[in-house]
């Protein structure tokens, strides 16, 4: 039975939106998270509360869950008790580029990681591509499993390097490549253009405290 979160990209409407909302509150998140000019690492956690935000507007907030246990690294929010990953990545280029598979800083965890994996959940993937054109995707875990089948484990995940420090194991370009092209995947192409006009991160918060 397909997930829920594919009616995503059967409805026009919305499909429309995503494709001119997107990149509006993407480059805010940016501009949340900036301090002289420097993006910082929060603005992951901003992109994925605006897609989780999507989801609540599409499906209600009783059908999503986001108290998930700490323990479940891979899985970011239940949708109608679906588990969903969400990712988001930034390449210069329209071609994909690597995606965390987990973040963690415990090389032993990383290489453990990669030895036990097996795709156990679908992707919603937001590829960012600032003045070109990215997409967001949703990859469907039968999609994943026929990709890591296909390639192996070697080619599919790229575990950090011994000997360095750990930031993770990543899902590789090419095995991203294959995962957008599966014929169960759906895109939503997006054009990445910056709104224009000035931006204030801290308006909405002094606008709090003018309330009475």
């Amino acid at each position: 039975m397909p997930s829920r979160v594919i009616q995503l990209f059967d409805d026009a409407p919305l499909v429309d939106k995503i494709r001119r909302r997107l990149p509006h509150l993407f480059h805010y998140a940016e501009r949340d998270s900036s301090r002289a000019g420097k993006v910082g690492m929060e603005v992951g956690s901003l992109r994925e509360r605006i897609l989780v935000a999507l989801l609540i507007y599409k499906f209600g907030r009783s059908n999503i869950e986001t108290d998930l246990p700490i323990t479940e690294h891979e899985v970011d929010v239940l949708v109608q008790d679906e588990p969903l990953s969400i990712k988001t990545l930034t390449t210069g280029s329209p071609r994909l580029g690597p995606v965390k598979a987990i973040w963690t800083v415990d090389a032993e965890k990383a290489f453990r990681f990669v030895r036990e994996f097996t795709p156990r959940c679908d992707y919603l993937v937001v590829h960012i591509v600032w003045d070109d054109r990215g997409a967001l995707h949703y990859i469907p875990v039968q999609a994943q499993k026929d990709t890591f089948a296909r390639l192996g484990r070697g080619r599919y995940l790229k575990p950090p390097k011994r000997g360095t420090n750990p930031r993770g194991v990543e899902i590789t370009p090419e095995a991203m490549a294959a995962l957008a092209a599966h014929p169960q995947s759906r895109s939503i192409p997006v054009e990445w253009k910056r709104p224009t006009g000035e931006y204030d991160q801290y308006e909405r918060w002094v606008e709090y405290w003018r309330l009475d």
